[in-house]
């Protein structure tokens, strides 16, 4: 498997590599918030496994039920100025909570739309920084060839 991966002059990281990268960000930023938080809470047992296993939920939910959901509430996300749409990401994180059971407990629904907040914002920035490494390794690519 390679790294960097050159395809008609174009040069790109390898999208596993990728994936494999953001997957990595966003599991950081769960454990960080998840020690913030005492009203959201991880089987302590294998902490660090079912962080990485509620990440991979919530990222396949978001590929799949959030697209459904948001084109479904539309109507309301305009009536309020996109307000509603931090509720779409408090309803991925209570169906990810109903999924592993006893494993992932939200509760306190305010504690846990600020923590849907904090996941997405942070999230944002873990984005950039991705993006910003992955333009590093691709005109280490570049300069390499």
């Amino acid at each position: 498997m390679h790294l960097i991966i050159k395809e008609k002059d174009v040069i790109r990281l390898n999208k596993f590599i990728e994936w494999l990268l953001y997957m990595a960000g966003y599991t950081l930023v769960f454990i960080l918030i998840s020690k913030l938080f005492t009203s959201m809470q991880v089987d302590s047992n294998h902490f660090y496994l079912y962080s990485m296993l509620i990440v991979l939920i919530i990222y396949i939910l978001n590929q799949t039920v959030k697209p459904i959901l948001v084109t479904l509430t539309i109507p309301i996300t305009g009536i309020t100025l996109g307000l509603f749409y931090p509720f779409i990401n408090l309803f991925i994180l209570k169906l990810t909570d109903w999924i592993l059971g006893k494993h992932f407990d939200l509760h306190n629904f305010m504690i846990a739309l600020l923590i849907a907040i904090l996941l997405s914002i942070m999230n944002v920035m873990v984005e950039g920084i991705i993006k910003k490494i992955i333009k590093k390794v691709k005109k280490y690519g570049q300069s390499s060839n």
